[in-house]
């Protein structure tokens, strides 16, 4: 297959439905600028990484359904590829950011679109094309994610018809030489439940024991590692209460020489602190006791 060669800088994009236009450069393109401008001075890969986990948080339902990876085989395709309609919820929310037409959003008065993929290109919609795009590549097996802002210049898609909506994927050139990065790969936290075995996750996730049980041997399994809110709503899929449960088991693992932090509490932060340990509210971790065999008032 011949490749595929694009029109540069500086010439006509004739493939638009929207008049011809000049393709311009990144640094020479106005608006492109401007939001540049104001995602500056952000921590924008940590909030993409919020983002995103919301979203596939989401997406696996685990409260519901007990399912905490997303790779797994339990989980549809069509499911992983919802992660990026999700998460353009969930970047607009923690962006502060309004929802409105032609695209998903304005950001420093530019029409912007919000893109995801956990493949290796994005799908874009006619109405999107030579607009403004942010595009999110999400890697599920490396544990990474990155965003670029490209004007995606139908001129820089690739050619032919697309899907039978118009799409069509983002040249790669375009993305490497073409683009403006907003944050370079930055790490997305494993969920816990992924570090247990085969053996282990049976266990945990297993219909018996009870749920104090069951989370009283995730908090063993999985000492040192910090442990979201989420994660024991997934242990607890189905049943009732499962915070309620947590802090049950929380006086059982004391009797283990364990003991069990959660970040609600000032005392469980400070405990975490003073190990060097930063816990969040709604994250608990299982550590062992001090040396001197206390450990610590969690009381509610």
């Amino acid at each position: 297959m011949a490749q595929l060669v694009l029109q540069q800088p500086g010439e006509i994009c004739t493939k638009t439905d929207g008049g011809e236009h000049l393709l311009l450069r990144p640094e020479d393109d106005a608006e492109l600028q401007g939001v540049l401008s104001w995602f500056s001075g952000q921590p924008v890969g940590e909030l993409y990484t919020e983002a995103i986990r919301n979203a596939i948080d989401y997406v696996l339902d685990g409260g519901r359904t007990g399912r905490f990876d997303l790779m797994s085989a339990d989980v549809h395709p069509g499911e992983r590829a919802s992660v990026g309609a999700k998460l353009e919820y969930e970047v607009l929310r923690i962006f502060d950011l309004p929802k409105t037409k032609p695209l998903d959003t304005l950001i420093a008065s530019a029409p912007v679109d919000i893109k995801a993929t956990v493949g290796s290109n994005w799908a874009i919609p006619t109405e999107a094309q030579c607009q403004l795009c942010i595009c999110t590549q999400i890697q599920l097996k490396k544990n990474r994610h990155r965003s670029w802002l490209v004007r995606a210049h139908r001129s820089w898609l690739y050619r032919g018809k697309g899907n039978k909506d118009g799409k069509r994927g983002l040249a790669v050139h375009a993305r490497d030489h073409l683009s403006v990065p907003l944050y370079d790969w930055t790490s997305l936290p494993v969920n816990p439940l992924r570090f247990l075995t085969e053996d282990q996750a049976a266990q945990v996730l297993a219909k018996k024991p009870g749920q104090v049980k069951r989370l009283l041997m995730m908090f063993r399994f999985l000492e040192g590692r910090i442990i979201p809110r989420n994660v024991i709503l997934t242990v607890g899929a189905g049943n009732d209460d499962p915070m309620r449960r947590a802090r049950q088991a929380r006086d059982a693992a004391a009797q283990e020489g364990l003991t069990v932090l959660c970040g609600d509490w000032v005392e469980s932060r400070d405990a975490a602190a003073a190990r060097g340990i930063s816990l969040r509210a709604g994250e608990w971790i299982a550590v062992p006791h001090t040396d001197d065999g206390e450990g610590v008032n969690t009381s509610d």
